[in-house]
């Protein structure tokens, strides 16, 4: 546990992670200040030190693995014709599905001021599910220019049918129902077509 006034490195990430793990052994309903707090082995009042409050911490929690998410996206056009282009898209789709994300969204949306941060940041700019699919469609864009994706497929539409599902899942999952992957990536393959191959040369 860390002592007063001495400083805790990556202190938000350090929090964030604390609560994923919170929610992905205990559920959503074991999510408090204290339960965050105490997972991370730090003091009590560290998680009010650095958010206004519960609320803005679940919401910056939200945000924060958005962006992570929207960053991956951006990285897959500098995959473009390398590994398959279902495993590429899984990497970012199912990144969404991780650590307890439903379950984390689900929380903040049952939470209305942390629902209105998230909405508001993401109105402003903060990168999220668009962000998401407009790098989702300039990733099958390149990948159908290479040939890897047949011809007829729509990378815009694509996009937003992949990014649309999971958004649907991850704010309609509660614990305990089934693991959204499984259909996710048959989703995938189903919008990017069976005849896609795998580079010349990449395992």
């Amino acid at each position: 546990m860390s002592p007063r006034g001495v400083a805790t490195p990556d202190v938000r990430e350090r929090l964030f992670a604390a609560a994923e793990r919170v929610v992905e052994r205990d559920g959503p309903g074991a999510l408090t200040s204290r339960s965050v707090t105490t997972e991370a082995g730090c003091a009590k009042g560290l998680l009010h030190t650095h958010f206004a409050g519960f609320d803005e911490f679940v919401a910056e929690l939200c945000l924060d693995r958005f962006a992570r998410t929207a960053a991956k996206a951006r990285a897959l056009v500098a995959q473009a014709g390398r590994g398959t282009v279902a495993g590429n898209l899984d990497t970012v789709v199912l990144a969404l599905f991780d650590s307890g994300g439903p379950a984390v969204s689900g929380l903040a949306m049952a939470r209305p001021a942390a629902a209105l941060r998230v909405r508001e940041a993401l109105e402003a700019g903060a990168p999220g599910f668009a962000a998401i699919e407009e790098a989702v469609a300039g990733y099958l864009e390149a990948e159908r220019g290479l040939g890897r994706v047949p011809a007829a497929v729509d990378p815009a539409v694509t996009a937003l049918a992949l990014v649309g599902t999971a958004h649907h899942l991850l704010m309609t999952a509660w614990p305990g129902s089934p693991d959204p992957r499984a259909a996710v990536r048959r989703l995938v393959t189903a919008l990017t077509g069976a005849a896609e191959t795998t580079a010349a040369g990449v395992a």
